[in-house]
This record gives C-alpha cells, sequence and structure tokens, in this order.
C-alpha cells in the first residue's frame, strides 16, 4: 500500500488488513498534540458516514500526546502513519496521499468535525461534475455561523484588505474585502471559485496525477491555494460546494505555536507571490516583501496585545 511513501523517519503503526482495492474516498489527517480534537474527528467520520466507501489516513508528525495509544486502542480500523520528526503540513498531507487508493481525496484537519452525511455528499458531487478537480465544503464556525472559505486569488490589495487586516476589521463592508473573501455572495449555492480553504479540500485523483501534488517549497498555509491554482492552469475547475458541510474550530490546531504559525504564514504568501506573480522590476517584489514583512509584524503585535488583554482580564 504505496510503502515507497514511508521514510526512515516514519512508520505505519496501524494497517487495516484489507485488499488492494479502489475506495470512493481517502480522508487523510494530518496531526500534531492534537488528540482531543482529532478524536471528535474520528468519531464524526465513523460515525456519520454511510453509503461509500472509505478509508482514513491520519499522519501524525511526532506528537508528544497521547496520539498514539487513542489510534491503537479507539481506531484501529484507520490506517495510522508515525514520524518521528515534524516533516510540516505539506509534506505530511503529500505522504498520506501517496499511501491512499480513493478515487477522491480529502484533507480535513483533525480540528474539525463532519456534518450529517458530508462525506457522502461530496463523493456525489465529485461523481456529478467530472471537471471538478478540487472541490471545498462549507465551514462552520463552532456556534454554526458561516466561516469563509472559498476566495478569489490574491491581487496587490489582499495585504490590505484579508480577513486578519486592520481595514478589513475597521471597514468590514469596503468592496476590496468583500470582493477576496467573497463576503457578499450567497454561500447557500454551489459555485466556482478561485480557491478553497485546505482545512476540507476534496480532490480528485486523476487531476493532482496531472499537476501533481501540493508544493513542498510551502511548509504551512498558501499550499492550497497554489494547488488550486495550477489546477486552473491545467484546465480543471475549483468548486465551493454547500451541501456538504463541516465545522471548523479554526485556530485550535495551531494555537500551540501561535507566533511560529503567523510567521510561517507570512513567508508562504511571499513564496506563492515569488512563484506566480514576480515582476522583473525588481524594486515591485521588494515593495510586496516589505508588506508583507509589515503585515506580519502587525499581526503579531496586534495577538501580543490581545493576549496581555485577555490576562488582564482575570
Amino acid at each position: 500500500m504505496g510503502a515507497g511513501a514511508l521514510t526512515s523517519s516514519s512508520e505505519m503503526i496501524n494497517a487495516p488488513d484489507m485488499p488492494i482495492q479502489t475506495s470512493d474516498l481517502s480522508v487523510i489527517i494530518l496531526t500534531y498534540n492534537t488528540c482531543d480534537l482529532l478524536r471528535q474527528c474520528l468519531r464524526s467520520i465513523y460515525e456519520q458516514t454511510s453509503g461509500i466507501t472509505f478509508e482514513v489516513i491520519v499522519v501524525d508528525n511526532a506528537s508528544a500526546d497521547q496520539t498514539a495509544a487513542m489510534m491503537s486502542s479507539e481506531f484501529p480500523q484507520a490506517t495510522y502513519l508515525r514520524n518521528s520528526e515534524n516533516i510540516g503540513f505539506t509534506k505530511g498531507n503529500n505522504q498520506g496521499i501517496r499511501v491512499s487508493r480513493g478515487r477522491y481525496v480529502l484533507l480535513l484537519n483533525p480540528d474539525t468535525k463532519v456534518v450529517a452525511n458530508a462525506l457522502a455528499e461530496l463523493v456525489r458531487f465529485m461523481d456529478a461534475h467530472l471537471d471538478c478537480g478540487i472541490m471545498g465544503c462549507k465551514l462552520l464556525n463552532p456556534d454554526g455561523s458561516l466561516q469563509y472559505s472559498c476566495r478569489r486569488f490574491p491581487s496587490y490589495h489582499t495585504a490590505l484588505f484579508n480577513r486578519y487586516s486592520i481595514l478589513t476589521r475597521l471597514f468590514p463592508q469596503n468592496r476590496f474585502s468583500q470582493s477576496y473573501l467573497m463576503s457578499s455572495d450567497d454561500h447557500n449555492k454551489t459555485r466556482e471559485v478561485d480557491w478553497v480553504s485546505g482545512a476540507a479540500l476534496t480532490a480528485r485523483r486523476e487531476a493532482f496525477e496531472q499537476v501533481g501534488l501540493m508544493d513542498e517549497i510551502f511548509i504551512m498555509y498558501s499550499e492550497d491555494v497554489d494547488w488550486c491554482y495550477r489546477m486552473h492552469e491545467a484546465g480543471w475547475k475549483v468548486y465551493f460546494f454547500p451541501d456538504a458541510s463541516v465545522y471548523h474550530y479554526i485556530g485550535q490546531s495551531t494555537s500551540q505555536r501561535l507566533y511560529w504559525s503567523i510567521i510561517v504564514r507570512h513567508v508562504s504568501m511571499y513564496q506563492f507571490y515569488r512563484k506566480h506573480y514576480s515582476r522583473s522590476i525588481k524594486s515591485i517584489d521588494y515593495l510586496v516583501l516589505l508588506g508583507i514583512i509589515l503585515r506580519c509584524g502587525w499581526v503579531i503585535s496586534s495577538s501580543v496585545a490581545g493576549l496581555m488583554m485577555k490576562r488582564g482580564r482575570r
């Protein structure tokens, strides 16, 4: 079962005794010290899913919590790959993809919970839309409100008017933020989009066999944007499909390494820019880099201030 995907620093611990065959869907969950969240995610998959054949592959980036014991005792039916070191989000997911057998692959964050029979719904959608290379589910906040998960591709305005920017928070109805976040669009309608969040992203095997796996220059963040960008370039479509819903407890899987994740997010932003938008006029590249560095500093400062305010209220 794709043993070539295992490296000297990884080990397949759970390997269910199943015949070599194609399933409808391979669910790949990359985890790092998220044992309780992962348990909730896996339970929702096994309890809610029916009407399709599926496999679950958990890739563990060297967790130090009770993940290994939980997987062995509570979820022996899942394939469990344990790495001896943290190889990053993109490499870990690619590792799972390489041992998968599904016609479709669902990359699912451990801080998610599947709603109803969402996995069967997404398989039905992919079967009916043969032009779809990637599809994104509808993401919900824990209170059931909409979490924006489909976007337009980044532009020069994005650094100023993205989801976390001060301008978006001060002026949420401005046209630049609304355009990028698609916040004024109807999120109860299926639609073609530029890119979808990697928190719950389904990819067609034929499509990623054509364009390749996620680009491992991105340690974490922007790998989903880049994958969707390459799908479009190859002639595949990317869809947002609201009939498959997933709760996303956003940030809980990265809260342990908050400042590291902020820095990596901004490094990935610049890597995406250099790969797809870089100009021969180097002064423009330097201005973009400066803007991203300033934005990174502002986000870190805001996070520090927020934590200090929370502590002050205690």
